[in-house]
């Protein structure tokens, strides 16, 4: 008895799949690329957001990481503002979360480049633009700056 097996698709390049994703998303002429000693840092607009991506090199052992800015703090009602965060990243944020990064509320994800597929980095991409584009102006009417 012959058994098909399925056909192992080429491995793809992380560079160009992120950069697949980026020119899908990115707002006309908003995407930015930057050769850093430490893999590539990727800066595209997504409705009223800016969203990095950083890929520190191609290896197993490199790390994928998205982020974007959404909220400076401190603002007004600051622990009511932690709270929510902490309820949203339990219930809606899926493989992302909010957290703090130099004095702003960040939408991040990372992982190890390790089985990374292209899939994943879409999914990730997409999932931390969407959310931070969601939210940014929400959180900004609510909590505004303390005075």
């Amino acid at each position: 008895m012959d058994v098909a097996l399925p056909e192992l698709a080429e491995p793809t390049n992380p560079l160009d799949d992120v950069e697949t994703v980026i020119s899908s998303l990115a707002e006309p002429d908003s995407a930015q690329v930057s050769h850093l000693e430490q893999g590539r840092l990727w800066r595209f607009r997504y409705g009223t957001v800016e969203v990095y991506v950083q890929m520190t090199g191609v290896t197993a052992d490199d790390t994928f990481t998205v982020w974007s800015a959404i909220l400076k703090l401190p603002v007004q009602h600051q622990t009511e503002l932690y709270q929510q965060l902490l309820e949203l990243n339990w219930a809606t944020t899926l493989e992302a979360r909010f957290a703090i990064l130099d004095q702003e509320v960040v939408v991040v994800g990372t992982r190890s480049l390790l089985g990374l597929d292209p899939s994943e980095i879409a999914r990730m991409i997409t999932i931390v633009a969407s959310l931070a584009d969601l939210y940014d102006e929400e959180l900004q009417t609510k909590f505004p700056a303390a005075a």
